[in-house]
Order: C-alpha cells, then sequence, then structure tokens
C-alpha cells in the first residue's frame, strides 16, 4: 500500500466531532505523475473533439455523441476505474474522479459519457452476475455497447419506489413481461443496454438489463429541453417486453439497494464533472473581461468584476479541495475493504456508503457552485452573455439540470442530516456527548484565556465554533421537535447548510495548512486569501441558517440563550475580502485563465 493509502481518514460524519489532520488530508497537490497526465489527456480530448463540435452535438448532428463516445474508449476514459479483468485500466478512485472533473467542461457530451460510464454501466459492474459481467462490461468498457438508466416515471421522480413500471414471469419461467414507461432517459436514444427498474408482481423493486432489440421495447422522441441538448434523452416504453430471467440484476425485490448506491457515486461524479465545468466558465470570463473595454479600459480593471471573479475562483477552489479530500477517504476505505477480502464491487459500494453524507453534501456545493460560476459569467459578460454566439450562454443552460438530476438539492440537504441522525441512532456516530458540552458551555462563563498563536490558530478555533454552533442547533431541534423533526424540512434544511459551509470551510483551512507546512506562508498567500475569505463569509451564512432553524421552534429564554451562543460560536474577526479578493483576481488576469 502506498503512502497515500496509509492516511488515515475519519468515517463519514466524524469530521463533525473529530478534528482533522492536515497533513493526513489528501490535495489536488498530491496528485502523483499519471493522475496529472490523465487529467492533460481529459483535457485534450475536449479541446481536440468537444470543443470544436458543440454546435454540432447541441444538435445531435451525424450520430456524433455515440462516435465520441467510441474515440473516449478508444482512450480507455470509459473504464478507468474497472476492473482489467473486465477491460479496464483498473486505476484507483481519485483518477476516476480526476477524469470526471477533466471531461466535465464538455458541455452535453460530459453528460452523456457521465451516464454511460456511471449509471448505465455500474450497477451491472457492481451487482451482475459472473456472466452478466462478462457478457455486458468489456463492451461497455470499449464504448462498443453503450449504456443507460430507467428509473424515473412520470409520476415517479424523487419518490422512484412508487414507480408503476411492473414485471411478471411468464408461464414458462423463461421470461420476465415488463409493462410500463420510463421518462429523461440520458443516452436513452442511442443507448445498447438499460438497466430499468420494475416492480415484479406488482410489488417486488427490481433491477433488470435490457438490449435494445428486446421485444416489446421502444422508445419515444427526443426531449426539446432547456439545456443540455445535445445529451439524448427520451421516454423509453415496455409493452409486454421480454426480459429473459437471466438478466434480472441483482435479487428480486432488491432493486433499492441497486438504485440507491449507485446514487452515491454519482453525487461525488457529478461535483467532480461541475468542478471541471466551473473551471471553463471561469477562464471563459476571465478572457472576456481582459478583452472588452469600456470606458476606454478593459472591464476587468473595475473593482465590481475583479470581486465576481474573485468569488469565482474562492468557490472553485473550496469545492475542489473538499471534492478530493472524500474522494481520498473512499479511496482508502475501497482498500481497506479490500485487504479485508471483500470482493472489488463490495468494497467500492462499501467505501461510498461511508461517506454517503459527504457524497451528498458535494453534490449540492458543486452543482450550486457550477450554477454561480455561470451565472455571474453571464452578468461579466453583459448583453453579449445572452446571444448563443458565446459560449457562455450555453454554459449557463446546460447547468441548471445539475441542481435536478442526482437527487435534487432539496432532498440531498434532507439526507445530509438523515444520515447523521441515523448514524448516531445506530451507535456509528457519537453526537450526544459533544452535543452535550456545548450546552454545558453555553452555561458556562467564556473563556478568555490565552489565545494560542499558531500561524492559523484563530481559523482552527473558527471551524471548531461552527462545529458547536452545529451541534448546539441540531441538538436541540432532536430534543424539542424529536420524532416529527423530519417533518420540519425547512429546519433540516438550516441544519444541512450550517453543515455545508462548516465542511468546506475546514477542507479549505487545512489545505492551505498543508501547503503551507510543505512550502511557506509566501508562496500559499493567495490560498490563504481564498480560505480567509471563505470562512469570514461562512460565518455569516451559518448565524443566519442557524438563527432560522432555531426562531422556528424555540423561544423566551431558550432561544435568548441559543441565540447568544450562535453568535459567539460564528464571530469571527474583522477581516478586507475586499483587497483579498482583488489579490486572487489579479493572478487570474495575469493568467488570463481560472490558475488554481
Amino acid at each position: 500500500m502506498s503512502t497515500q493509502q496509509q492516511l488515515a481518514a475519519l468515517h463519514g460524519g466524524e469530521w463533525i466531532i473529530k478534528e482533522s489532520n492536515a497533513l493526513e488530508t489528501f490535495t489536488p497537490e498530491d496528485f502523483n505523475e499519471e493522475q496529472k497526465m490523465v487529467m492533460d489527456m481529459c483535457h485534450q480530448f475536449l479541446q481536440a473533439d468537444v470543443i470544436p463540435n458543440l454546435e454540432k452535438i447541441d444538435r445531435q448532428e451525424d450520430n456524433i455523441v455515440p462516435t465520441l463516445l467510441n474515440k473516449a474508449g478508444e482512450q480507455g476514459l470509459l473504464s478507468t476505474t474497472f476492473p482489467e479483468q473486465y477491460g479496464g485500466l483498473g486505476k484507483d478512485f481519485i483518477t476516476g474522479t480526476i477524469v470526471n472533473e477533466g471531461l466535465g467542461a464538455g458541455h452535453s457530451f460530459s453528460v452523456a459519457i457521465a451516464a454511460h460510464t456511471g449509471i448505465g454501466s455500474l450497477p451491472i459492474l457492481y451487482f451482475g452476475t459472473e456472466e452478466q459481467k462478462q457478457k455486458y462490461i468489456p463492451k461497455l468498457a470499449s464504448g462498443e455497447f453503450k449504456g443507460a438508466y430507467g428509473l424515473t416515471e412520470p409520476n415517479s421522480g424523487s419518490d422512484a419506489l412508487s414507480a408503476k413500471t411492473t414485471a411478471k414471469l411468464n408461464e414458462d419461467g423463461k421470461y420476465y413481461i415488463l409493462n410500463g414507461q420510463k421518462c429523461w432517459i440520458t443516452n436513452g436514444g442511442f443507448a445498447d443496454v438499460y438497466t430499468v427498474f420494475a416492480k415484479v408482481d406488482g410489488t417486488q423493486f427490481t433491477a433488470f438489463i435490457i438490449e435494445r432489440g428486446f421485444e416489446g421495447f421502444t422508445q419515444g422522441p427526443e426531449e426539446h429541453k432547456m439545456g443540455i441538448k445535445g445529451s439524448s434523452t427520451v421516454q423509453l416504453y415496455f409493452q409486454d417486453c421480454k426480459v429473459p430471467v437471466e438478466n434480472v440484476l441483482g435479487e428480486i425485490g432488491k432493486g433499492h439497494i441497486i438504485a440507491f448506491n449507485i446514487l452515491n457515486i454519482g453525487r461525488l461524479k457529478l461535483c467532480a464533472a461541475a468542478l471541471g465545468g466551473s473551471k471553463a466558465a471561469a477562464s471563459i470570463s476571465v478572457q472576456y473581461a481582459n478583452t472588452r473595454e469600456q470606458f476606454k479600459l478593459p472591464i476587468a480593471k473595475f473593482g465590481a468584476i475583479k470581486h465576481k471573479l474573485a468569488e469565482m475562483a474562492i468557490k472553485i477552489w473550496v469545492t475542489e479541495t473538499a471534492l478530493y479530500r472524500t474522494a481520498k477517504w473512499i479511496d482508502n476505505k475501497e482498500h481497506e475493504l479490500l485487504q479485508a477480502g471483500k470482493p472489488f464491487n463490495e468494497a467500492l459500494l462499501g467505501a461510498a456508503e461511508e461517506y454517503a453524507i459527504e457524497c451528498a453534501m458535494l453534490k449540492v456545493f458543486g452543482s450550486e457552485t457550477l450554477d454561480f460560476v455561470v451565472d455571474e459569467g453571464v452578468q461579466i459578460h453583459g448583453g453579449n452573455g445572452y446571444s448563443d454566439e458565446y459560449v457562455i450562454s450555453k454554459a449557463y443552460r446546460d447547468s441548471r439540470i445539475n441542481r435536478i438530476y442526482e437527487g435534487t438539492n432539496e432532498i440531498n440537504r434532507l439526507l445530509t442530516v438523515d444520515m447523521v441522525l441515523k448514524r448516531a441512532m445506530k451507535g456509528k456516530l457519537d453526537l450526544m456527548t459533544p452535543a452535550m458540552n456545548v450546552q454545558k458551555e453555553l452555561m458556562s462563563i467564556p473563556d478568555f484565556g490565552n489565545e494560542d498563536e499558531g500561524v492559523f490558530a484563530k481559523e482552527l478555533k473558527y471551524i471548531a465554533n461552527f462545529k458547536k454552533a452545529i451541534l448546539m442547533v441540531a441538538g436541540a431541534a432532536v430534543q424539542k421537535l424529536m420524532m416529527q423533526l423530519d417533518k420540519e424540512q425547512e429546519v433540516l434544511m438550516n441544519i444541512a447548510d450550517m453543515a455545508i459551509e462548516t465542511f468546506h470551510s475546514e477542507s479549505a483551512l487545512l489545505r492551505v495548512i498543508k501547503l503551507t507546512q510543505q512550502n511557506s506562508e509566501t508562496t500559499t498567500a493567495l490560498q490563504t486569501d481564498m480560505m480567509r475569505t471563505y470562512l469570514y463569509d461562512a460565518a455569516d451564512k451559518i448565524n443566519k441558517a442557524g438563527k432560522d432553524a432555531l426562531n422556528s421552534f424555540a423561544d423566551g429564554d431558550e432561544l435568548r440563550m441559543m441565540h447568544i451562543g450562535l453568535k459567539r460560536f460564528t464571530k469571527v474577526e474583522p477581516f478586507n475580502t475586499k483587497e483579498a479578493r482583488r489579490r486572487v483576481c489579479n493572478k487570474m488576469l495575469e493568467a488570463n485563465a481560472y490558475c488554481y
């Protein structure tokens, strides 16, 4: 096992109650040479084959997306983490995440390749029989077969288990007969292999492998969408569709295990793709600001524009930091489970499930970062940003879907808190002890003793206090609302926002501490600017979310006491964010691209 793999990792959700060691935190600066080469290869593929063909892709001309998928397959980009025995490259989870990021700026093509390599292939790879894997995975790995996934129905989106599609074993026991329809199926118009969910005998939610050409299987026309127009999206229809019994995927009645486990991985992958798209959109905006003149000056010279560009950079850098911190945790856990004798599929699924909380947070933060970057990008472009002639308008439209699929951001916020509380109830996460300690602290006189004089002592205290704020609000909500808490979605989302901001703040701080210890304060000054600016703003966001939650279920002296506590836990010293943002922006303007 490499040094990277030996680094200690916290269990899922444990960062709320435990400190992380900066030197044991994986950051993008830790990429090895092969991983850097893989990122470069992805960028070259986009620049050579995808970006010049964006208009053709959006018009779905000349079978271009399947053709590009074939090309990607020839370069090994469809099977980075697939085991070698099934035609894959057998690379680690970090490298797979790098591919997702590296191809994330390909607009509709990014959606097609992510769907193919994720939900289109992984259900078979992780849950298929050996015969099913041998039959399908090598062809999916090469691009000979294209994959898709049929879960959503007209009346069951977020509530996937309410699906109406049925499956019934025929009289001779050789086929299941499927009836129903699926909608919003990415890659549906050209896929060869589909993972489709149906209820056996109307009750047992089950996955099936369906091939194009099966009797009784047809597809509808392409959907006309707001964005990602080059991504094939169709409805699928099953009218007495004959599916061989050997094409049941997993166990009868256990389809939900496949659906939910695949989503954990998919959420992290979506964050990675959104990160790649964000970096590209930021670079486009920097280049425009450097060349567009108004009042006889490039608009990049104006403070309002500098603010926007710097905010893009900060959010992108923080997203990247949290993404690879989590990806390494998953990678470590996967290796741990492999060493314990688990097969590769159970190892990765177990690792992703361990960090399902973090995957949900990353999905929210990554998709909202991309939306922020493209929105501000359009604003920087002014009227030109509203024109189809400028790629930023396409980026704006294409971005919006990310907050909807792989579980809406609202559902992922609710899941974040739900999964934390469930881990606590199962004894996997001791929230009670630290929550009680916070309660005692609230009742005690504040400690104004000697402060630690370390380089980032203040920031470390901020993070520790942010965590106390979460424990205080969440603990009070559990005590006050008890079994009714799951019905108070607004409160749950408030707490989720506190957790998301804290996790990303801590990730940023750990990266800066590690960089500073390995280099110097001077060489990491701009990263420190980004971290401090982010923490300064995060404090206000955590305070607001906490107040909104507390105000909705507490009152009287209890409320006043907790408001005082929240103010104490979210207090940060004054910091000149304007000058910090200008410094961050000036580096990008000089590089004429996102450069962090």
